[in-house]
């Protein structure tokens, strides 16, 4: 049966989460690892925010729905694509495929349609500039390999540390002057923006937003001087991350703070770049351990400085 792309609209979300829950749940099964949680309430929020601020960027792939199908609706979502647009970095955030409808052009069809007009001239970005990115499973080589034919290749390995910080001692004190802030106000959002654009290669206050709005609370490090030094987040829900410092020396004292500023309920989840050698060491000794398999971070030309950022996840850099 055929299939159609189109734009994403908020009607849709919900079977949006059900095909990234059963596409994940199918190749996580079959790995014998464990099944992801059915709390699919996170997502759904990230989707909305993607949805927000790139709804040109999310499209679902649809096929008419058979007769008599119990929804009562004309078709069916049963693929969708979401790339996020900061500044000259396209990031694919997601694209996922129901189990049942995989290996039949879908995926390929959705990423085509969401690319950028790679060698067209746009009026704030010259095309040599712009940079196509995304996260991918080490144990997807069909998704791995269609994203480098596209340009985005595996370059740098990130891991998923999780557990709770139980050697908070060994973690170095911010430096004598240094001290943190809460992340309010456009001071604040002023220094983020300069940090993000040395570090990430770019800034993107909506997601900034995003993040404390979905309960992560953010602190902007500032020396004796005033100059803004870094930044990070963590919550109460154990969400860690962005991370970012101007001088990797400075990473060890900040993860310290973030991991006693703000006490989770439960366990710590983070996702660190293999580049980021410090914030690896310090959390290991600290207690967390590397969960599952890694990710790859793919790109078609280097746009970061992975060795003093750690991103918010692999759907949100």
């Amino acid at each position: 049966m055929a299939f159609t792309c189109r734009p994403a609209r908020r009607a849709d979300l919900s079977d949006c989460t059900l095909v990234w829950y059963s596409a994940v749940d199918d190749y996580m099964a079959r790995l014998g690892r464990p099944l992801p949680s059915p709390r699919l309430d996170p997502l759904l929020a990230l989707m909305d925010h993607l949805l927000l601020t790139d709804p040109e960027r999310f499209l679902v792939a649809t096929r008419p729905a058979p007769a008599g199908a119990p929804t009562g609706r004309a078709e069916l979502v049963v693929g969708f694509g979401i790339a996020a647009r900061r500044e000259h970095i396209w990031f694919l955030s997601q694209l996922y495929v129901l189990p049942s409808e995989q290996n039949h052009g879908i995926g390929r069809a959705l990423l085509t349609r969401l690319m950028p007009p790679i060698h067209a001239a746009e009026p704030d970005v010259n095309p040599a500039a712009l940079v196509l990115a995304t996260c991918t499973d080490t144990v997807q080589p069909s998704s791995t390999g269609l994203y480098s034919r596209f340009g985005m290749v595996p370059r740098v390995p990130i891991l998923n540390l999780v557990g709770t910080p139980g050697v908070r001692s060994q973690f170095a004190p911010l430096p004598a002057g240094v001290h943190a802030v809460a992340l309010l106000g456009p001071e604040a959002a002023a220094a983020v923006d300069a940090i993000d654009r040395a570090t990430l290669g770019y800034a993107h206050q909506p997601d900034h937003a995003y993040l404390r709005a979905s309960g992560r609370t953010g602190f902007v490090y500032i020396s004796a001087d005033g100059t803004p030094l870094g930044y990070g987040y963590s919550s109460e829900a154990g969400r860690f991350g962005p991370v970012a410092v101007l001088d990797e020396a400075l990473t060890e004292s900040v993860l310290g703070h973030l991991t006693t500023a703000i006490m989770p309920r439960g366990a710590t989840t983070v996702w660190v770049p293999g580049d980021n050698e410090k914030a690896m060491l310090a959390l290991l000794r600290a207690g967390l351990r590397v969960e599952g398999f890694p990710a790859m971070i793919a790109w078609t030309q280097p746009f970061a400085a992975f060795d003093r950022y750690i991103p918010a996840g692999l759907a949100l850099l």
